[in-house]
């Protein structure tokens, strides 16, 4: 018992270490802007919830030269018709309709492909749909991305979450950010294994992503962003994570199905479709994330205080990763179900990928 208190214990320690040591979009600028073309880059496919909130998001940016570009991806709700209405004569927005998917394309990877493809911008921003910035971002990640003289600056945004199954899985990324990828080495080298990303917040240094041959690189990924960033770092170029939630909100999902869908199709493939790194971290996190919660009922049941250590402890790092993310205080207390939806998750993707059923997203199957 007494090694499995001092293992939480160092987990605790490195979590706060990596909070710590992770740079933060929200810094002073050192660099004077220059006024460098940006240019925003949003695929969109049935996303007409968002269409108002994003479209007003941007346009309250200050940076003073940039240009926003629009893929409408065959969406078959009003998507098109609101991004017309929204925009209005603001010229600074375009709106394209996207091309047929080719073979062995991923229908997002395709979509950004698009768009870069007519981006005029020294920096490119991929942003999703369900995505909101404050005004001053666009500054801020030029200032980091010239500080840490990085190709690529991503992050994970503050996540909103309403529905149930969101509150448990959607933090998960910035918990898994935070205890298991060591910044440091991350953001300080350029050793491809030690990478993350989010999709939804992409910022480059368009020489740079060129130069990786842009999301062509990387057109089957179903977890593109991460592979990406990979790619960057591969010809010896660095990659900046970032704590973004200062300014960057994402809305990801609105219902349970769509958060068990999202994470779905992501997860076996995030883990290099490896049949043993699903069950060594189902393991890991049954024996640290939900067995305490069973130590500390066994504890109460006893009178046993010291038995309850050990939820304490997990619960303790999972509020200081909601805090430093800005997810607030109240979900931290889920943690041990939380980890158990995630080992769910985990060996539902694993069984669709081994049987090659295919994951379904926005009306579009992948393998």
């Amino acid at each position: 018992m007494t090694v499995y208190i001092i293992c939480l214990f160092t987990f605790l320690i490195i979590t706060i270490f990596n909070v710590l040591t992770m740079p933060i979009l929200n810094r002073k600028s050192i660099y004077e802007v220059n006024n460098e073309l940006v240019s925003v880059l949003v695929p969109l496919r049935n996303e007409e919830r968002n269409v108002v909130g994003l479209i007003q998001s941007l346009k309250e940016l200050t940076y003073p030269n940039v240009e926003f570009i629009f893929l409408d991806d065959h969406s078959t709700d009003r998507t098109y018709s609101k991004l017309s209405n929204c925009i209005k004569d603001d010229t600074r927005f375009r709106v394209l309709k996207g091309k047929e998917l080719p073979s062995g394309w991923v229908g997002k990877v395709f979509a950004c492909h698009q768009l870069s493809k007519v981006a005029g911008g020294e920096y490119l921003l991929f942003l999703d749909a369900d995505v909101r910035v404050k005004e001053d971002t666009l500054e801020k990640a030029i200032n980091l991305l010239k500080t840490y003289r990085s190709g690529l600056l991503t992050g994970f945004a503050r996540f909103p979450t309403d529905v149930f199954l969101a509150k448990l899985l959607v933090p998960m990324q910035h918990f898994l950010v935070f205890f298991h990828l060591p910044n440091i080495i991350a953001n300080r080298t350029t050793l491809p294994s030690f990478t993350a990303a989010h999709g939804g917040f992409m910022f480059f240094d368009k020489r740079v992503y060129e130069k990786v041959g842009g999301h062509s690189a990387v057109k089957d990924s179903l977890v593109e962003d991460v592979h990406l960033a990979r790619e960057v770092k591969r010809i010896g170029n660095k990659v900046t994570l970032t704590n973004i939630s200062s300014h960057v909100t994402c809305f990801m999902y609105a219902s349970n199905l769509e958060v068990w869908n999202g994470f779905l199709k992501n997860t076996f493939s995030g883990v290099g479709r490896s049949v043993f790194s699903i069950v060594l971290i189902s393991v890991f996190y049954f024996t640290f994330y939900v067995f305490p919660l069973f130590l500390a009922i066994g504890g109460l049941l006893f009178s046993d205080s010291f038995y309850i250590l050990p939820l304490i402890i997990i619960l303790a790092q999972t509020l200081i990763i909601d805090l430093s993310s800005r997810q607030g205080i109240g979900r931290f207390f889920y943690m041990p179900l939380a980890a158990s939806a995630f080992i769910l998750l985990m060996f539902s993707s694993m069984r669709i990928g081994i049987k090659s059923k295919g994951y379904e997203w926005k009306g579009r199957m992948y393998e």
